[in-house]
């Protein structure tokens, strides 16, 4: 019986938002954070290149549920993987990206 997956999704075009992130103990689940003023949950996971996704329109009761969870992992399955999400590519890949490309572009002793 062949699995099918369904493609990653794009990065979000918007510029990135950080907000700060408290990691957890979960098999699944990096890190998560959430910002109040403007309900947006921030998790992070520990397969994959690092890409932080932003859930909008969480509120305070839903994200003190998922981080007091019991299994986070379960939760996040459970309750918010199936909301719509932005996804951003890792700050630090992005800083490490930036760093290779200024050290291309600098010039080379001869």
């Amino acid at each position: 019986m062949t699995k099918t997956y369904t493609a990653p999704a794009d990065f979000c075009e918007k510029p990135y938002v950080a907000i700060p992130m408290t990691p957890v103990a979960s098999n699944q689940v990096k890190a998560i954070g959430y910002d109040p003023e403007t309900k947006t949950l921030a998790v992070t996971f520990t397969r994959g290149a690092g890409a932080i996704y932003h859930y909008p329109d969480v509120t305070p009761e839903q994200h003190a549920a998922f981080v007091g969870a019991e299994s986070i992992g379960k939760h996040f399955g459970a309750h918010i993987q199936k909301l719509p999400f932005e996804k951003y590519p890792s700050p630090v890949l992005t800083e490490n990206t930036k760093d290779a490309a200024a050290m291309e572009a600098a010039p080379q002793p001869a």
